[in-house]
């Protein structure tokens, strides 16, 4: 029958030479042993429940292991003065070893173990006593120069001899630091598993995994903590995620922590957003000059008015000295200049359209000159500029005209398209290679409108007229006006493949019409929607369905924009709002006396746009020096900063900086009024 083997009690301990060997036996002296471990005399057995007991067997182990000093009686406690001693003695010897090894003394205390009375000398694979320590066994097999034995890489389980390697016991310390310094250095195989791969492969492995999972593998090995803190991966990782996509790799010296910074400043600016935590200022304007349209390209804001003048401001740089885009005078341009209509500005060109019919088109790089101007018979009903490049796309009566540059900078008419009725909205679709692509929403219909295929109709629906247009790359979204509930018609967002001309998705059934649409601004799959009905609207374009619906604007909802995390939309009572997508919460509003024409944010900043309808009021003159007609009437654009590298003592709030012109303030956080101070 076999032995069933069991935890053994104070009764059943063996005896010295009984049933355990005496190589096998905790406490037996081994024969190369110092001296003082050799003549230290044996405590005697006490198998009496009183004298032993359950202490008996932990003392036991303990011994086993050479951790505790055992006493007579087998309790744990003071040692005695004989195990005091040979403690001390060993301690010593090891101290005495240490020193002579690193003087480079490890000859001499060869010859002092050969002589007699010294102790026998050690052999570098020979097994150590039972009841040494470990970190001795490692300093032992360090000092005789061989590599560590088994018994410090893996241990085995209590009671059971080591099986130790032989090391070469040759080499010094100096040549066993070399080839551990080379070995670091150069790790040619990668061991996965039971399989070693190059190191190549083991990156390429590597790199389908993610920050957590980095993380994870760095903590398995040595080895595979060198490979996941490899720059490659970690820099594919910041370019995944869409930080610092315009550097490369040699840029910085650790890209871990350079992801590291820049999720903390994101963390930051998105604390920032939802506490209302920033700078913010007015773009100013002289008196008599009522704003007419605004428009901007990351950071920098174009805005004409009722005077002709069209300024720029960059909100990138705080600088608010806002330069005036002059137009080209003609012979018989001596009079008043006609009010501005639409400006739209790009990453290299600004283009705005007046009253007149005259379009006029400046670079960012020359200066205040137009680079370009051209002339409609009527006035303009819709301007479009792409996104990037140098197309310009105007609509006046039933004409619709593309202007570009050709190969040497020489502006010509790409082309020239008849419209059945007048154009309402006008889009120009972007990343389109070769001629440019424009869509057209005139009343019911909708065109695509392409050099070689003119007039092509995408949708056309009698009596049920488009109330708004986006475009992406490959879609169009617009509202559509239904014929009411009566006709089981509600009004709704339809979505349309630019390539194929067919109806994706036929999105909301709502009471009001359809006023502000985005898609090209919405992350992939979203599209955002403000209603008359004063709500605004995201749905998953995937699940042709409302992710939610916010009850937003009394008066309805004029310009709506969103991201991942958050909604910002514009009322027509004058009021912005801030959301938070996820919860469907308001996370903060601000209000301004005219209606919300535009809005435009990015991870840091944020522009509004107030517009007045009316641009000539009835029974006041703002040309004259009336500041409470002008306040009234001007319209107003506000630049929002939300940057941490933006909170500079210059870039406090402006009714904290005020140079007393105005009569009363309003902080978000403090309600001033006259006196007041810089705070």
């Amino acid at each position: 029958m076999p032995t069933k083997w069991r935890r053994p009690s104070a009764r059943s301990l063996p005896r010295p030479g009984g049933l355990i060997p005496a190589a096998a036996a905790p406490h037996s002296p081994s024969p190369t042993a110092p001296p003082a471990l050799r003549e230290r005399p044996r405590p005697p057995q006490n198998t009496e429940r009183g004298g032993g007991g359950r202490n008996h067997g932990a003392a036991e182990r303990a011994g086993a292991w050479g951790r505790f000093p055992r006493r007579a009686g087998g309790r744990l406690g003071r040692a005695g003065p004989a195990a005091m001693a040979g403690g001390s003695a060993e301690l010593e010897l090891f101290r005495r070893r240490w020193r002579e090894e690193l003087a480079g003394g490890g000859k001499r205390r060869r010859r002092e173990e050969a002589e007699p009375g010294g102790g026998e000398p050690r052999e570098a694979g020979e097994p150590r006593e039972p009841g040494e320590p470990g970190y001795l066994v490692l300093a032992r097999g360090l000092l005789d120069g061989g590599e560590a034995p088994a018994r410090c890489r893996s241990s085995p389980p209590p009671g059971r001899p080591a099986e130790e390697a032989a090391g070469d016991g040759g080499g010094d310390g100096d040549d066993l630091l070399g080839q551990l310094i080379r070995d670091l250095n150069e790790i040619n195989e990668v061991p996965f598993f039971d399989v070693q791969l190059p190191y190549e492969l083991a990156l390429k492995i590597f790199q389908y995994l993610g920050k957590a999972e980095l993380g994870r593998c760095a903590q398995v090995s040595r080895t595979w903590k060198i490979l996941a803190e490899d720059e490659v991966l970690w820099y594919r990782l910041c370019q995944q995620e869409g930080y610092l996509l315009d550097t490369s790799i040699s840029d910085h010296s650790c890209w871990k922590l350079a992801l590291k910074d820049c999720r903390a400043k994101e963390h930051t600016l998105r604390t920032n957003w939802k506490n209302r935590i920033g700078a913010v200022s007015q773009l100013q304007y002289e008196l008599g000059k009522v704003l007419c349209d605004v428009h901007s390209s990351d950071g920098v804001v174009i805005a004409g008015y009722t005077s002709g003048e069209v300024r720029l401001w960059d909100t990138r740089t705080w600088d608010y000295t806002a330069p005036i885009l002059e137009p080209m005078h003609g012979p018989g341009d001596a009079g008043p200049q006609p009010h501005v209509s639409f400006v739209r500005i790009n990453s290299s060109l600004a283009v705005a359209a007046y009253e007149d019919g005259t379009v006029s088109v400046w670079s960012l790089m020359t200066g205040r000159e137009p680079i370009h101007r051209y002339q409609h018979n009527q006035r303009i009903q819709a301007l479009a500029l792409g996104s990037e490049g140098a197309t310009v796309a105007t609509a006046s009566g039933f004409e619709v005209k593309v202007e570009s540059p050709d190969d040497k900078g020489f502006w010509q008419t790409t082309g020239t398209f008849e419209i059945q009725k007048l154009v309402n909205f006008l889009n120009l679709v972007p990343d389109v290679l070769g001629s440019p692509v424009a869509v057209a929403a005139a009343e019911d219909i909708v065109y695509v409108l392409k050099g070689e295929d003119p007039g092509k109709i995408l949708h056309s629906v009698y009596g049920q007229p488009v109330t708004c247009l986006d475009v992406s790359a490959h879609e169009a979204a617009f509202g559509v006006k239904g014929f009411g509930w009566l006709l089981n018609e509600p009004n709704q967002v339809l979505l349309y493949n630019l390539e194929t001309s067919q109806c994706l998705k036929k999105l909301g059934n709502s009471m009001g019409d359809f006023t502000c649409v985005n898609l090209q601004d919405s992350p992939p799959n979203m599209l955002v929607t403000g209603n008359k009905d004063r709500r605004v609207r995201v749905y998953d374009l995937r699940k042709s369905e409302s992710l939610c619906s916010l009850y937003a604007h009394r008066l309805g909802v004029s310009a709506v924009q969103m991201d991942d995390w958050k909604i910002v939309s514009g009322g027509e009572e004058g009021m912005v709002c801030v959301w938070d997508q996820r919860m469907g919460t308001k996370l903060w509003e601000t209000h301004a006396r005219h209606p919300v024409r535009y809005i435009w944010f990015n991870s840091h900043s944020l522009i509004t746009a107030n517009i007045p309808d009316e641009k000539t009021p009835r029974g006041s003159s703002i040309m004259d020096d009336d500041l409470t007609a002008h306040y009234k009437h001007r319209g107003i654009i506000y630049a929002y900063e939300f940057s941490v590298d933006q909170l500079a003592v210059e870039s406090v709030l402006p009714i904290c900086r005020s140079s007393y012109d105005e009569v009363t303030g309003y902080n978000y956080n403090i309600g001033l009024a006259v006196p007041y101070d810089n705070i």
